[in-house]
């Protein structure tokens, strides 16, 4: 079984109706840990050696975070310029996460259309993620693409036990190894490529 690791940034979650819901599910999950990085770190001083012993424990990892300002909250940031070090994740002597699996588990207040060459954003998701993207390269790592809820304002409890439990079978699948890496890739959100699996349109 390939252990989750969920590196969750959130500075506001008590507020959250769509973290919250994602995450009622995944407490006690056998595959995955979850480090709620606003609860360890209110003071932003990160542990770096206990953060990169984690990750040598899982195999899969998850930045899961809100879209603030078209990138990621603050502490996540943090996390990635101190524990990504130079000779330890990249770099010569740098492999240590060589062939991880990652990708953003995200929010967003904006919409799917919103979010487009066309619409009010003016670009995609993938493309505000491609610093991330381009960090995981750096690193080895093999990125996904993003599970991604959007519209956040606009949905029902309904649309939150709906995602809830997508997020639910995405983790399922990736503890068990049960994953086409190279067809989910082909997929703008993994959430495409799980309705895809189960015969539904995306």
């Amino acid at each position: 079984m390939n252990r989750i690791l969920i590196l969750f940034a959130h500075p506001r979650f008590e507020n959250s109706r769509v973290n919250r819901a994602l995450l009622k599910d995944i407490w006690g999950h056998p595959a995955v840990t979850l480090n709620d990085l606003y609860e360890l770190y209110p003071d932003f001083n990160i542990d770096v050696e206990r953060e990169k012993a984690r990750l040598t424990e899982h195999q899969v990892l998850v930045w899961q975070h809100p879209i603030y300002m078209y990138s990621a909250p603050a502490l996540l940031k943090q996390w990635i310029d101190l524990v990504l070090e130079h000779g330890w994740a990249h770099g010569e002597g740098g492999d240590v996460l060589r062939n991880k699996w990652i990708f953003n588990a995200i929010s967003s207040g904006g919409t799917r259309n919103e979010y487009a060459p066309d619409g009010f954003n003016r670009f995609t998701m993938g493309e505000f993620l491609i610093p991330f993207q381009q960090t995981a390269t750096l690193c080895r790592m093999i990125y996904l693409p993003p599970f991604a809820v959007q519209g956040t304002y606009r949905l029902m409890n309904s649309d939150l036990e709906h995602y809830a439990a997508l997020y639910r079978t995405l983790l399922d699948r990736l503890a068990q190894g049960n994953l086409d890496i190279e067809s989910a890739r082909t997929f703008p959100f993994l959430n495409d490529w799980l309705l895809s699996e189960a015969g539904d349109k995306p």
